[in-house]
């Protein structure tokens, strides 16, 4: 019996490595395609082979010299540190507020608030757009900017689930202490948020740089274009010098693994505390 188990044992973990191995190399194997792809001459790039004749490091400069890419990549950390910060300040707030004050109609406007979540963020798109034509703001960086500042359903959610879970023994200290509902807030519970704080600037960041759609129908101009709309113009009607197009991506990919590896370990305890790891 005692063999039988440890001979289970090991099919099992046996098994698992073996999923998570397939797994990592859906995740990774793009990559490394890109990767190789990138080095490649042109004319290399339909050949089955995956790596190349000859290493082409050179892409990665051209990429610079056909496109304005360090701009557009100070023009995207700008934007995702904006709504960042904003989404942060703002979605504390309103989960600080749910979580932790009564007032009256406070769970159905929460209710009615999540529920944005929702509606599709293509129909949005459209009323967005005219208020921003309406504002003076159509192919402006306040039309990236100010939109996704004042927090989300998501965010708020977040931060609210998180609030809930500090006791409340905290609050009666500093009320005891003579603090005020800010003061409560932003000294007492903002340190003990940072976790969730983490998660989601992680997450709004990695969604602000990713965005597609927004900046192709806001900007038009390349100074103030972000990374995602650049890598479409690097794309031809008729050709597309790929190995060039997939080094562009890889530089866009790089802030992105960056800003996760020195984030990663706040990020997985946020998640961990935040509720979102399916407890």
């Amino acid at each position: 019996m005692a063999q039988r188990a440890i001979v289970r044992r090991t099919v099992r973990g046996t098994a698992w490595y073996l999923a998570l191995v397939l797994v990592s190399w859906c995740a990774i194997g793009p990559i490394l395609w890109a990767l190789a792809a990138s080095l490649k001459s042109e004319g290399e790039i339909s050949d089955p082979n995956p790596l190349p004749t000859t290493a082409r490091w050179s892409n990665y400069g051209e990429v610079f010299d056909l496109l304005p890419l360090g701009r557009m990549l100070a023009n995207t950390a700008i934007y995702a540190g904006c709504v960042t910060a904003g989404q942060v300040l703002f979605c504390s707030l309103a989960g600080y507020a749910f979580a932790r004050l009564r007032f009256p109609g406070r769970d159905v406007l929460f209710v009615a608030y999540l529920a944005t979540l929702m509606v599709p963020l293509t129909v949005t798109v459209i009323p967005q757009f005219l208020l921003m034509r309406a504002f003076g703001w159509v192919d402006t960086p306040w039309a990236m900017i100010v939109p996704g500042l004042f927090g989300s359903a998501f965010g708020t959610y977040l931060m609210r689930q998180f609030f809930r879970t500090l006791p409340e023994e905290l609050e009666e200290a500093a009320i005891l202490d003579g603090c005020t509902i800010w003061q409560t807030y932003w000294r007492i519970l903002v340190p003990q948020a940072r976790p969730a704080i983490m998660v989601l600037a992680v997450l709004t960041w990695i969604t602000v740089w990713n965005d597609f759609l927004w900046p192709l129908v806001m900007i038009q101009r390349n100074d103030i274009s972000t990374v995602t709309v650049g890598l479409v113009r690097l794309q031809g009607q008729y050709h597309t010098d790929w190995p060039l197009l997939m080094a562009a991506a890889l530089i866009v990919l790089l802030p992105l693994l960056v800003v996760y590896l020195f984030a990663q370990k706040a990020f997985v305890r946020g998640i961990a505390q935040s509720g979102m790891g399916g407890r």
